[in-house]
């Protein structure tokens, strides 16, 4: 029997999703439990996982869109629950991402990919973020299916997003081609089960500073890569300083600021060598009232029109060059966006807030969108050794969505 019909069985059980709030399992367990098992790290194909979905769901009847990275390793999934008349567009989007952070180096209690319930967590990699959401959406697809529903419901899993929200533009793109405007995305990120409305946008850089390799004894003959990459390093610091001084600010924020920060350096390769290279990452994360490019430009300009000058003097061969790794926009939704309103309206949550973190959310958003975070889970929980989500989160969360389907409902929207 696959999920989705065991789903559907038990659905009919006292364990259903409307009394699972006196339940002590949460009935999203088995397919959480599944989705954890599967190593999705980043750096491994999420294929399978995806295809595995993709067979429950066409099991149950509903058919999945797939969208492929250049290899054909790695693939989002969107599929659609339709509406009572049939009626596919429109609609409101369930979206998670389907790969995990690493755990090397990581001291866990218990196998990560072996989720483990210990009193009253569940613990695993990737149980946080953020497959208790996908497994729990997964769960009432069932309950989805009986209800009559006056929208369509949409699921939409993605790749790679831990590392620059690499696969969901694709999905995204596909959408537009085929002319799928959903009316609102739910992305089930850890929010304690509050609407987060606004988060920062995240912009990655490589830089590579080229300069020419000398012995150490001849240093004028050289040109230190390492040298000019620290001068461009502390420029990008006196830009954070200045956002952490100067703002603009939005209270709303934990950290209430544009930041920029370097994070791995790579240069050099003995002490009586001038280094002939030097390469090193940063990123900034700007309020989504901020363009983020000017503040590229900025770095850009600096690179160009000062440090540049002084080392081509120094050698003809000299360069610096950037390279984009990861951009995803920042979130900024409306209070008056019907998606605003309905999570407001289902978790009873009216309080106004914001993260420094950043989602697909924002992607979603700019493709005319409009979203809204609202996951089970701690954010405090994500990607650390021993990660774990609450069994009252994954409670919270099949009570939330059981709440949302009958949202969805014609019973719901005809009063």
């Amino acid at each position: 029997m696959s999920q989705v019909a065991e789903s559907a069985r038990s659905a009919h059980t006292p364990a259903s999703p409307a009394a699972s709030s006196t339940s002590s399992a949460p009935v999203s367990l088995p397919w959480v439990t599944r989705l954890v098992s599967m190593d999705t790290v980043s750096r491994n194909p999420n294929l399978g996982l995806i295809e595995m979905v993709r067979d429950e769901l066409r099991a149950a009847g509903i058919e999945s869109t797939l969208t492929h990275d250049a290899s054909g390793k790695w693939a989002n999934l969107f599929a659609t629950i339709p509406a009572y008349d049939g009626e596919t567009n429109g609609g409101i989007v369930l979206s998670g991402h389907t790969d995990v952070v690493p755990v090397d180096g990581q001291q866990w209690d218990s196998d990560p990919f072996k989720p483990e319930v210990r009193g009253d967590k569940l613990y695993g990699r990737g149980t946080c973020d953020m497959k208790g959401f996908i497994g729990a959406a997964l769960t009432l697809v069932p309950e989805m299916q009986r209800t009559r529903l006056a929208k369509p419901i949409h699921f939409a899993l993605s790749f790679d997003e831990e590392v620059g929200c690499v696969g969901a533009p694709l999905l995204i793109a596909d959408l537009m081609k085929r002319g799928v405007k959903p009316d609102g995305c739910i992305v089930g990120e850890p929010t304690s089960m509050r609407p987060i409305i606004a988060h920062k946008g995240i912009n990655a850089y490589q830089c590579c500073v080229r300069g020419q390799a000398a012995h150490s004894s001849l240093t004028p003959k050289g040109l230190n890569a390492i040298e000019y990459a620290a001068r461009l390093i502390c420029y990008i610091r006196d830009m954070a300083d200045q956002f952490r001084e100067q703002g603009p600010f939005d209270e709303l924020y934990d950290v209430p600021f544009t930041t920029a920060q370097t994070s791995t350096i790579q240069g050099g390769n003995a002490i009586n060598t001038v280094p002939a290279e030097c390469r090193f990452q940063f990123e900034f994360r700007n309020l989504p009232t901020l363009d983020p490019e000017p503040i590229f430009a900025r770095i850009d300009q600096y690179a160009r029109e000062t440090l540049l000058p002084k080392m081509l003097r120094e050698h003809a061969s000299a360069a610096i060059e950037f390279s984009k790794i990861a951009a995803a926009p920042g979130l900024d939704s409306s209070e008056q966006a019907a998606i605003t309103q309905l999570v407001r309206a289902l978790t009873a949550d009216q309080d106004k807030r914001k993260v420094a973190y950043g989602t697909e959310a924002g992607l979603f958003s700019l493709a005319g969108i409009p979203s809204i975070v609202c996951g089970p889970g701690d954010i405090q929980q994500a990607h650390k050794a021993n990660e774990f989500v609450a069994l009252e989160q994954l409670l919270a969360c099949e009570r939330f969505l059981g709440k949302f389907i009958h949202s969805m409902s014609v019973e719901a929207h005809s009063h």
